[in-house]
């Protein structure tokens, strides 16, 4: 089951730290490059292949969380009569990245960026992802520039992405563009971004999509006095979120008309787990209608509410399955991404995330009337098995760094008892369950001499909390 992602936001990290090290030994983790790597990179980032069309006139900004350098995407929205103009320029790890040099090969070893609440394991040498290939303010950067025309009722009706030299002037963090937005005092362009946003939100809504609102687990605190809270996604990160699933959507569907290309994929859900889910609710005291789709059922939840918020974990067990198809000459069978009701692809993450360079590329080629990269075709093949590697450790390594956080904020409050959910129960021993608390705001197994209520808030006795094995466990 998925998991909140895990912040640190004030706290004497060294504990952390020295958790998440084990944690990275025990998975064989690759943490360091190796000199030949941290070479060939340090030689790219002072010679990249740069483009010859100069689009620096475009005001571009960047919109991520604070303090981060991993600089992906740099937006500029404009209106276009009724509609507008989405320029998104993505990071080109390509004009720095050769196929077949040591920082490729590495890489593919790696398939993604792994996060752990205290480091990160980055898929690229910093001097690259957090320097020369990031889309850092006031510097010239070389991108891959979609520009995606926007109708009014927020429908994509145009795509065109090709190599261009781009500049962000400025770096702008969530939290500080929230308050902007809502004081009034924001940019013209986090305007337009929350006008196309909602619109997008709506179109998802409207061909049965659904975005689930799974909350950020926060630390905060210092010395021996921690904390746990959950935090729930601004409006504004939904928003941005909209326009880089617009830009994969797009980009799916110059991949799937060519056929040729890489696909993030869900199958539908199966129809005994919405059943569960069904009951989930019921056992949770929340109405859900008949007549009421799944899709419309998950918008109308309130995560800020305990039961919602249980019901909302549940809901992540439809998540399950999603994976990456490649094709070339033949559409996939089943080319969907059931979440979103919609052929999709993942292409604005690709300093962190290996399929998104592959992905741009076919656009790229596609949009320029040129046949696919060789290198692209002769690895196209491999890169579902390559991510479905690297999704795994990516899961291993999140869940074991949320335990260990958990574990430790916990420790010294052992013996206490707490006010929790009961949302979840196992099948086939219903003395065994998940315990969601919402003060701290920690989830972790429950267990019973007798049958577990299902939705039913209790009061728990924490019986463990071990930082070393990174168990917690609540005693009914």
């Amino acid at each position: 089951m998925p998991r909140p992602v895990v912040k640190v936001v004030r706290a004497d990290g060294q504990v952390l730290r020295e958790g998440v090290g084990l944690i990275e030994e025990e998975l064989g983790l690759p943490t360091a490059f190796s000199e030949e790597v941290e070479r060939a990179a340090r030689q790219a980032a002072g010679d990249p292949r740069l483009p010859s069309l100069d689009r620096t006139d475009l005001p571009f900004v960047t919109l991520d969380p604070a303090g981060a350098r991993d600089l992906d995407q740099a937006l500029h929205i404009e209106r276009d009569g009724r509609g507008y103009v989405v320029h998104y320029a993505i990071a080109d790890v390509a004009a720095f990245v050769a196929p077949g040099d040591p920082i490729d090969e590495e890489a593919n070893r790696r398939g993604e960026t792994l996060y752990g609440a205290v480091s990160k394991i980055p898929l690229h040498p910093l001097v690259l992802s957090e320097g020369s290939a990031s889309l850092l303010p006031d510097t010239i950067r070389p991108a891959l520039l979609w520009t995606i025309r926007v109708d009014a009722d927020g429908e994509g009706t145009d795509v065109h992405v090709e190599r261009a030299l781009v500049r962000s002037r400025a770096q702008h963090d969530y939290e500080g563009v929230q308050r902007a937005i809502d004081d009034g005092t924001a940019e013209d362009v986090f305007g337009l971004l929350a006008e196309v946003g909602e619109l997008r939100r709506r179109r998802e809504a409207a061909r049965g999509g659904v975005s689930l609102p799974l909350p950020e687990q926060e630390v905060v605190g210092s010395g021996d006095r921690w904390d746990l809270r959950f935090r729930r996604m601004l409006p504004v990160e939904e928003w941005n979120a909209q326009i880089s699933l617009l830009t994969g959507m797009a980009a799916a569907s110059l991949m799937v008309y060519a056929r040729v290309g890489l696909l993030r994929t869900l199958p539908p859900p199966d129809a005994q787990d919405v059943l569960r889910l069904h009951r989930t609710a019921k056992a949770l005291g929340i109405d859900w209608p008949a007549e009421l789709l799944y899709p419309d059922f998950v918008r109308s939840l309130d995560p800020a509410r305990d039961t919602h918020a249980a019901m909302v974990t549940a809901c992540t067990r439809l998540l399950r399955g999603a994976g990456y198809v490649a094709f070339d000459g033949v559409t996939p069978a089943q080319p969907e991404h059931a979440g979103l009701a919609s052929e999709y692809a993942h292409v604005t993450a690709p300093l962190r995330r290996l399929a998104d360079r592959y992905a741009g590329e076919v656009c790229v080629a596609l949009c320029a009337g040129r046949d696919v990269p060789g290198w692209v075709l002769e690895r196209l093949d491999g890169l579902p098995k390559v991510m479905r590697a690297a999704d795994g450790r990516a899961h291993q390594y999140e869940g074991a760094v949320h335990d260990l956080v958990e574990a430790v904020v916990l420790q010294p409050r052992v013996g206490e008892t707490f006010a929790g959910v009961v949302v979840s129960v196992e099948e086939h021993d219903q003395t065994r369950g998940t315990l969601v608390v919402p003060d701290p705001a920690v989830e972790a197994s429950l267990t019973s001499s007798g049958p577990l209520p299902l939705g039913g808030a209790v009061r728990a006795r924490l019986a463990e909390a071990d930082p070393h094995t990174r168990r917690v466990r609540f005693e009914l």
